[in-house]
């Protein structure tokens, strides 16, 4: 059994050989790049990076959009035996510099110009930044190499050189750095080490390949078994990506799809048609709402049919997820006619969809289930290697993300933090020994900083994060992901955020559905033509009034929003208000909408 990275990249550059491994659109057509190809590149790469000087431990620090070089440069390093640290796209230079310094970084990977704009800035305070590598595009800088000039150099270092490289790597040695997304403070460098990969991709799939496996003997079209399709989407430096995208195929000789954007990611899903389609909460809301955008428009009497078939649907996923033939009735509305938005969305080829990085809203996962899409959650982050816990058909409850993988363990803390120990725990924080004591301790458990509770069967359920518990004035633990969630559910409702640390009582910001807006706007009879405008509308008030008194009645004194305000803009990742995996900084909102939050407790 494979131990290092290494020896998953070569035994499925064997074993697969003839398999398209990647698929990247260029110039509009989609371009196939087979295993025996990936397999080639990434000792070409491994040899260019020797050549380079690159010695055992140095960082190599890649940034760039989802992309085939990405993923060589990625290997390339690890083979040369230094280790990759993946930066967002969306970082300043300033913050680049944080992560390139402290990785020890020798040699940048940058996409593109707007990417190298970044390192030609910062790289006068990194001293020990021999050379940025384009993956597209050229510079006539010496220290910069195009992409063809690059593999060029690995000419001169021989395979042999390589080879010997390969041989010195062992099992404990840190394959890779993964800075988490730094919500709070500097983001820290998570040590995930080859037997972390290795182990933590072979617990995920012997759980779940007899699952797909089943699915593809009795289901799945004919030309489905040549291998899985995957999509890439979410940036290549997030450890569920990684786990998905980049290590998964490595053992299932998958074919992954490179989505051209974001913005494509529903295009793309078209062509690709994936077998597994990881999505975040985000992503999921978006899909919901245009699809509830576009709903909204059809007749009475086709609305009466999608609510008859939506029955069915939840009947259909409900019967799924708990390992049940659905009734005949309910299968044949669900696959037939269901099945048309299945195929609208790309996902009619789809095994499991899956949520993680953060909680999901009940009202999405139920919107789905009505249409026949079941979502299993996960749960894990940077520092358990990817998948923790984890549903899938036969093995789900609602509203929980699943059982702790195969071979490791899951326990609640006295005060219901959540601790886990297995062969995916990380090996530490770089250059930060007090911080992984304190996130390690000395019986190997780790203590996540998320709270939640394990049930009779096993099924975790996440019900905060311990250090976003709301203590108010009078001393009341609250907590805000619940409560979000539930305001997320009232249908003009896109995004909120709950205030109240150190408070009196609770308030909060909310935010209108952008893209349905004109459509909400016909319904409260409003004129309003953009966001600003409706925030201030009183018809969009008064709807909005309504509803959040009506989640009010269902939740306790403490926990009720007494005042709460319409932001004129979304929350975004440009502002600092989202991490690239969509997740809420609280302080950053804070801090941006200082003047709304205390206009709320003006005269409290």
């Amino acid at each position: 059994m494979a131990q290092t990275v290494i020896e998953l990249v070569e035994n499925a550059s064997q074993d697969f050989a003839s398999l398209p491994a990647m698929k990247n659109k260029v110039n509009g057509k989609w371009e196939s790049i087979d295993w025996a190809e990936y397999g080639h590149t990434v000792h070409l790469v491994g040899r260019a990076f020797l050549t380079l000087g690159v010695q055992p431990g140095d960082g190599v620090a890649i940034i760039g959009y989802n992309r085939p070089p990405w993923i060589f440069s990625m290997m390339g390093a690890i083979y040369a035996r230094a280790v990759p640290a993946g930066i967002y796209t969306t970082c300043s230079p300033d913050q680049c510099h944080y992560i390139a310094e402290h990785c020890d970084a020798t040699v940048a990977v940058v996409e593109n110009q707007e990417h190298l704009d970044k390192f030609l800035e910062i790289r006068e305070r990194l001293p020990k930044l021999k050379a940025i590598v384009m993956m597209y595009g050229s510079h006539p800088d010496s220290m910069v190499y195009s992409w063809e000039d690059f593999l060029a150099l690995s000419e001169q270092t021989s395979e042999e050189s390589l080879q010997a490289s390969m041989d010195a790597v062992d099992a404990e040695d840190v394959a890779e750095l993964v800075y988490t997304s730094g919500t709070t403070g500097n983001p820290k460098g998570v040590m995930i080490t080859h037997r972390n990969i290795a182990w933590g991709i072979r617990s995920f799939l012997d759980q779940f390949e007899p699952t797909l496996r089943t699915a593809f003997d009795g289901q799945l079209p004919q030309d489905a078994k040549t291998g899985y399709d995957l999509i890439s989407y979410l940036p290549l430096c997030h450890v569920a990506e990684q786990a998905v995208t980049v290590f998964a195929p490595l053992v299932l000789g998958g074919t992954v799809w490179f989505a051209e954007s974001l913005e494509k990611l529903g295009e793309n899903l078209g062509d690709a048609r994936p077998h597994m389609f990881l999505g975040v909460p985000r992503v999921w809301e978006k899909i919901q709402a245009r699809m509830l955008a576009v709903g909204a428009s059809a007749t009475p009497m086709q609305k009466k049919i999608i609510a008859w078939a939506k029955q069915h649907g939840t009947r259909y996923t409900a019967a799924i997820m708990e390992g049940r033939q659905p009734p005949l009735l309910t299968r044949i509305v669900t696959e037939k006619l269901l099945g048309k938005v299945r195929q609208k969305l790309g996902l009619d080829r789809s095994i499991m969809q899956f949520s993680g990085a953060a909680p999901i809203a009940r009202d999405t996962l139920e919107y789905f289930a009505s249409l026949g899409i079941p979502i299993y959650e996960a749960y894990g982050m940077s520092e358990t290697s990817g998948a923790a816990t984890a549903s899938q058909p036969g093995c789900a409850k609602v509203g929980t993300v699943g059982v702790a993988l195969n071979g490791s363990e899951i326990k609640i803390a006295d005060d219901g933090e959540i601790l886990m120990r297995g062969g995916h725990i990380f090996k530490g924080y770089l250059k930060n020994e007090e911080a992984t004591r304190e996130t390690i301790d000395e019986d190997g458990w780790l203590h996540s900083g998320d709270i939640g509770v394990i049930d009779e069967d096993g099924f975790l359920k996440i019900t905060d994060r311990k250090k976003e518990i709301l203590i108010t004035a009078g001393g009341e633990n609250i907590s805000p992901t619940m409560i979000e969630g539930q305001l997320k559910s009232i249908d003009m409702i896109d995004q909120a955020v709950v205030i109240g640390d150190q408070r009196k009582f609770l308030t909060a910001l909310l935010v209108l559905d952008e893209e349905g807006l004109a459509e909400n706007a016909t319904v409260v009879g409003s004129d309003a033509k953009d966001m600003a405008a409706a925030a201030q509308c009183e018809k969009f008030k008064a709807h909005v009034e309504a509803e959040v008194e009506r989640i009010n009645q269902g939740l306790a004194r403490v926990q009720t929003i007494k005042r709460w305000v319409l932001l004129p803009r979304p929350l975004s990742e440009d502002h600092g208000e989202l991490t690239p995996t969509m997740k809420l900084k609280r302080r950053i909102v804070n801090e941006n909408f200082a003047a709304e939050i205390e206009s709320l407790y003006a005269d409290a």
